[in-house]
């Protein structure tokens, strides 16, 4: 009986906390291991310190990109939004408030999300097709709230702790050697908590990041293409 509680409660641990895990869901967690392709996602924006500068660099380089986009900063910062969306580049929905949804229950999930898709829409003028929790933290009502909203839930295969503002080298080299086929990329242009917190270093690493992956013989795609 302790054996089948622990695993009962390791299997929730997973499915709330691993964000890929299909327990409560279906996820995006990468794409194709056969081939050279990347997919570039950034979170918590948008943001007046490195947005703009990370979109500089996008359109330079030509590379498309996704940003999972913080409702309230949208609603903050309304021309850095539309600028995302006048770039081409995919706008996902990352909530409003940016909270840790495995600790609400379905009404606040729900209330998160759609003011989240509000703002967006509302804001920015397109309409998101992707969702990514917090954290990726989630439990069983996020994936029904993402679908009433025609979503589908998106992971990353590895992120690189540029939040911890490690320098622009250090979230280079955690990049490049962990560049594989298929992997969809977690970067941050804002900070979900701080609408003006600092992601200079994950901008000024971006030029550097485009170069090693295609020296390493990969090329960066939409995420739309992950989308049904």
């Amino acid at each position: 009986m302790a054996v089948a509680g622990a695993a009962g409660l390791a299997a929730v641990l997973w499915g709330t906390y691993y964000p890929n895990s299909p327990l409560f869901g279906p996820v995006v967690g990468s794409g194709p291991a056969n081939g050279p392709d990347l997919f570039l996602t950034f979170d918590d924006g948008p943001n007046p310190g490195a947005t703009n500068a990370i979109l500089d660099t996008l359109a330079a380089e030509e590379v498309p990109a996704a940003f999972f986009q913080v409702g309230s900063h949208v609603r903050r910062f309304p021309a850095i939004a539309r600028a995302v969306a006048e770039a081409g580049q995919t706008i996902g929905n990352h909530t409003f408030h940016h909270v840790k949804l495995h600790r609400c229950g379905p009404d606040r999930i729900a209330r998160e999300l759609e003011q989240g898709h509000r703002a967006i829409t509302e804001t920015a003028g397109v309409t998101p097709r992707a969702f990514r929790a917090p954290h990726g933290y989630r439990n069983p009502f996020v994936t029904a709230a993402a679908r009433r909203l025609g979503y589908q839930v998106v992971g990353w295969s590895f992120g690189v702790w540029d939040s911890a503002r490690p320098g622009p080298e250090e979230i280079r080299r955690r990049v490049r050697r962990r560049l594989r086929p298929g992997a969809i990329i977690l970067l941050h242009d804002g900070d979900g908590y701080d609408p003006l917190g600092d992601r200079s270093q994950t901008a000024a690493a971006l030029p550097g990041v485009i170069r090693d992956a295609r020296d390493g013989g990969f090329r960066f795609r939409p995420i739309t293409e992950l989308l049904r």
